[in-house]
């Protein structure tokens, strides 16, 4: 009687390119991660949102009320204008406290045990985790740029005008600014050179007073113009100046032409009006309006404003991504704790959050002194929340 013997065909080994889109493919695992994800992702934001809200907005809020008489209905407006920038700063964190707490306690019921024992990596663990990631951090950066800003600047005007505060919306002394132009120097390269420079001593909001004015746009000629105030011609878009001499100074030195006036306008650039009344603190500003004003700046501001807000534009730009290692900490690091309940990953929680925000105070703090870079006072908290998930994640792979 013959014996026939079954021959399994080898499967054949998968190109570079199927394994990675298999490696990306979604499964039914990343639908129950994501799933598993989503509601202690809710609860962290309704968590975070309510403490940060009620510590920095709602105690001073009852202040108001009882020492300056604010009424309810302005504190609640106020109130719920205050509340979207809690909720995009609560996103940061609750991603790590979602993903601590799913993947926590996926390991202590063994599921990630299981996981292993068919083949699936922890870094393929955590790549429903990373999406979730990527997603939130669109969503912080789309209510740090277009809502946020916003509320809290409806905010403080509302505040104001109940409070009937003395605060104008303008720099109110010692309005400068710088305009450059492009010129070419006889070995055919080029350079920025001054080309006007503005002063004004006071500034009510609509008029410029005490006002100084050296022009060196004309080639060979220099002209000093000095009035007793300015105002802005919307309309014929020039400025109409009051009481001034105009002093035309040659190249040697020597006036050429003394002219006084009791009212002349000229066409200056309205970049000084600007700069004047732009009075929007770095909360109220989104990344746009903080770039134009630092344009301003860098015509007629100090070199300490110049670099405060090009730290905190980097802060903007980065504070969204950390997201992402958020993210990939908690999951890393909630793979390796087995028991860890509710209260223990809070607490592990807001000692992570603890320590970001004092390393993103002292690099930015460093950034400002000018020792190190905007760009990396603004995102090595962001690096080194990358590189310590890269550890825990090799740590757990093991």
């Amino acid at each position: 009687m013959a014996t026939s013997s079954l021959k399994r065909n080898p499967q054949p080994n998968p190109s570079p390119f199927q394994a990675l889109r298999n490696f990306f493919k979604f499964s039914v695992m990343d639908r129950y991660l994501a799933i598993e994800l989503i509601l202690p992702f809710l609860f962290g934001v309704g968590v975070f949102s309510s403490l940060g809200v009620s510590v920095d907005a709602l105690f001073d809020l009852i202040r108001k009320i009882t020492e300056s008489g604010l009424s309810f209905a302005i504190a609640a407006k106020i109130f719920l204008l205050r509340f979207p920038q809690f909720v995009a700063y609560s996103f940061p964190m609750a991603t790590l406290l979602a993903t601590l707490m799913t993947y926590s306690r996926l390991s202590s019921d063994s599921e990630l045990t299981a996981l292993k024992a068919c083949g699936v990596s922890v870094y393929r663990m955590v790549l429903p985790a990373l999406g979730i990631c990527c997603l939130i951090t669109g969503l912080t950066f789309a209510f740090n740029e277009l809502i946020v800003p916003a509320a809290n600047y409806q905010s403080a005007i509302t505040l104001a005008e109940a409070l009937q505060e003395d605060n104008p919306p303008f720099s109110e002394r010692n309005i400068r600014y710088e305009e450059y132009k492009k010129i070419t120097l006889p070995n055919g390269e080029s350079e920025q050179a001054l080309s006007r420079l503005f002063y004004a001593k006071k500034f009510d909001g609509e008029r410029m007073q005490g006002l100084t004015i050296l022009d060196f746009s004309q080639e060979g000629l220099e002209q000093i113009v000095s009035a007793k105030s300015a105002q802005w011609n919307s309309q014929q878009n020039v400025w109409d100046f009051s009481d001034g001499t105009i002093y035309v100074v040659s190249t040697d030195g020597a006036f050429r032409n003394i002219v006084t006036f009791e009212n002349q306008q000229l066409k200056l650039p309205r970049a000084p009006l600007d700069l004047a009344s732009r009075k929007r603190n770095y909360d109220e500003m989104n990344i746009a309006e903080a770039s134009g004003y630092l344009d301003l700046l860098k015509q007629g501001g100090s070199d300490d404003q110049i670099r405060k807000l090009q730290v905190r534009i980097q802060q903007k730009y980065a504070l969204p991504f950390v997201c992402i290692a958020f993210g990939l900490v908690g999951a890393a690091l909630g793979a390796r704790l087995e028991r860890a309940g509710r209260a223990t990953g809070f607490a592990i929680s807001l000692g992570i959050i603890f320590g970001y925000y004092l390393l993103t105070i002292i690099f930015g703090s460093i950034a400002q002194l000018g020792y190190i870079s905007p760009v990396l006072g603004g995102w090595l908290p962001n690096l080194f929340g990358l590189i310590a998930a890269g550890l825990l994640l090799v740590r757990s792979s093991r």
